[in-house]
């Protein structure tokens, strides 16, 4: 999917192709959590409001003139949807009432650092995982959740190999990221 143009995912998207979706996420999903969260919402608040911005793109794929606007077009969702569930939250958070405890909606700067921290740290380490083990665990947390049935049908394996294989790849990816930084840096020199 790195090699098809935006214009070619958005087609196959429209059309169900999941590894088009796949590929869009992949491609953009990170700049629509980057201005999700710029708006200093909780990790479940800001991946609600990042579902419903996919959810937009899968309701006007179809209809999207220019392609390759598209980073523009989830950069301007994801802001407009943030800014509505801003609204909602002030809605339901009494104005005049004084509280004795600390407000906690929101994560102090630190907390929001350290998991922007480890959500790169994740997501590069995901990244220099197998392809298999990429789609296999993207498919086990996919949003409606997928039973071992449908995912094994996906992949084309044994429905009795989806927990071993899944328990490998999550090896693989606690391999990842326990390994020293620095020998990251020296397989890159």
């Amino acid at each position: 999917m790195a090699d098809q143009s935006v214009e070619q995912l958005l087609t196959a998207a429209a059309h169900g192709d999941r590894g088009a979706w796949e590929g869009l996420v992949d491609r953009y999903g990170r700049l629509v959590w980057a201005v999700v969260r710029s708006f200093g919402f909780d990790g479940p608040t800001a991946a609600d409001v990042s579902q419903t911005v996919w959810l937009r793109l899968i309701e006007h794929c179809a209809a999207i003139r220019d392609p390759e606007r598209l980073p523009g077009w989830l950069a301007t969702t994801a802001r407009r949807e943030a800014i509505r569930v801003l609204g909602l939250q002030r809605r339901q958070q009494p104005s005049d009432i004084a509280l004795d405890t600390a407000d906690r909606s929101s994560p102090l700067p630190d907390e929001v650092l350290l998991e922007d921290e480890l959500s790169r740290e994740v997501y590069s380490a995901f990244q220099h995982m197998s392809p298999a083990c990429q789609r296999l665990l993207r498919l086990l947390t996919a949003e409606p959740r997928l039973d071992y049935a449908t995912i094994a049908r996906m992949i084309e394996r044994p429905v009795g190999s989806i927990g071993p294989t899944r328990a490998r790849c999550l090896d693989q990816l606690r391999q990842l990221l326990n390994r020293p930084r620095n020998a990251e840096s020296r397989i890159h020199d």
